[in-house]
């Protein structure tokens, strides 16, 4: 691998361990009068939509996902979703152990660090909280850029910002959204987090035929940079 100036990664299921969705995503369809597996079905078949902003700010999302189950929640019921939302989605987000020692060790060898995430409204306000904020150097959100990986135009962006080319970052990702894929044809390279955990992670258009380098775990990533082979996950 190529001597990296900066290793941009994925958030969901990579920073953090696998995503399933707890017991606040049916609260929050409660309080909107939402069967709770209608609600489900219409997040998870909209997530891109959604992750792009398309809809809007939460509280308009929230109500476009209630008129595609056919009901009319309050204000009052959906700033009460909102905050609800939020709570679930931060009750779903579990840094892994190894995230926040493998971020400081690449600041420790001089590298730069950021996130690209397709996400909704709810990881830009909760990601300041997480112990990893202070030691990413660019954030870039699908919610906020209006597009979703594998557009190119993230990843440059995420380097624009940094002030590299795509040839010095490294892309590190567990697969969804064609995200390995997409960092290689931005110019990135890219590698895919293998962890075992991640069988049962909530992802979507997941780079399942990808045949570059994987590791098996978080902080193999500071291994590769070094030069250090590591395994492949089999």
């Amino acid at each position: 691998m190529p001597r990296f100036q900066a290793v941009l990664f994925d958030f969901f299921g990579t920073l953090t361990g696998p995503i399933r969705r707890g017991s606040g995503h049916r609260a929050t369809a409660e309080l909107l009068g939402c069967p709770p597996d209608a609600y489900i079905d219409v997040l998870d078949r909209t997530f891109y939509e959604r992750a792009s902003g398309r809809f809007g700010d939460a509280e308009a999302t929230l109500r476009w996902v209630c008129d595609q189950v056919g009901v009319r929640p309050s204000p009052e019921a959906l700033r009460a979703a909102v905050a609800c939302r939020r709570q679930a989605v931060r009750a779903d987000t579990r840094l892994r152990a190894d995230a926040v020692p493998t971020l400081r060790a690449l600041r420790e060898r001089g590298m730069r660090t950021g996130v690209i995430s397709d996400c909704t409204h709810e990881l830009p306000a909760i990601l300041p909280e997480l112990a990893v904020a202070p030691l990413l150097d660019v954030r870039i959100f699908s919610i906020q850029a209006k597009r979703c990986k594998p557009d190119p135009a993230l990843y440059l962006a995420a380097c624009t910002w940094l002030g590299l080319p795509p040839a010095d970052c490294l892309y590190v990702g567990d697969g969804g959204s064609q995200e390995l894929t997409g960092a290689q044809q931005a110019g990135l390279s890219a590698v895919r987090l293998a962890a075992p955990d991640l069988v049962d992670h909530l992802a979507f258009n997941v780079d399942n035929d990808w045949g570059g380098p994987a590791l098996g775990t978080l902080g193999e990533v500071v291994h590769l940079v070094d030069g250090t082979p590591v395994a492949v996950p089999s």
